[in-house]
């Protein structure tokens, strides 16, 4: 039996331009709306692979502008379908918020995001906030939650009412954090999928490097 890991691997469309057209490319097969072909060179890849003591597997990938001025983090997330339900596609969303704050950045996804993408979204703002909460002693504002997480704002403004953890009072709105309440939403909400080992991701900043 073959021991397999997950491998991430940073690709920079501009000095691996075909590479990067054949990555989308292949995404174009199950995607519909996936329309970027071409014009690779402003985007990086970050592409994730299971890998043996022979071969790395290609599992699926997600792409980010190299300098965003909106402040997204994700362009395009793909994983190639039996990979799916694996977990992987929570890892990629997971590992593109740990590199916002690697860099001390709070971003968000490329909007609009597909039915399916809002969920996933949705899926992980839900767990990671919980988490946080049940954590965390004491008030927390918005502001402190999003600086934490690399979350925006308002996709935490939009997570948090439908698990009944904010209130609006005199004009603004505030964080419940009743811990019975926290305990159902973590029980509803799921396992996260794999885990990212923070202290495994050794990344420089784009500008940077040479």
């Amino acid at each position: 039996m073959r021991y397999t890991e997950v491998v991430m691997f940073e690709v920079d469309g501009k000095k691996n331009k075909i590479y990067g057209q054949n990555l989308c490319y292949l995404a174009k097969l199950f995607l519909d709306h996936k329309t970027l072909y071409y014009d690779v060179d402003l985007f990086l890849f970050y592409v994730l692979c299971e890998c043996d003591d022979r071969v790395c597997h290609l599992v699926g990938y997600f792409s980010n502008v190299i300098h965003s001025e909106e402040s997204y983090n994700l362009a395009c997330i793909f994983t190639l379908p039996p990979y799916q339900s694996k977990g992987y596609g929570k890892f990629l969303i997971a590992f593109s918020y740990e590199l916002s704050k690697k860099e001390g950045k709070v971003d968000a996804p490329e909007r609009p995001l597909s039915n399916l993408g809002l969920l996933s979204y949705r899926g992980y703002w839900t767990r990671v906030l919980l988490y946080i909460l049940k954590k965390h002693k004491g008030n927390i504002s918005i502001k402190e939650l999003s600086n934490m997480t690399a979350i925006k704002a308002e996709d935490i403004l939009n997570t948090l009412p439908s698990l009944e953890l904010i209130q609006y009072r005199k004009g603004q709105h505030v964080i419940c954090a009743d811990p019975k309440v926290l305990d159902r939403q973590l029980k509803a909400a799921g396992c996260g999928g794999l885990e990212v080992y923070v202290s495994k991701l050794i990344r420089t900043p784009y500008n940077e490097q040479g």
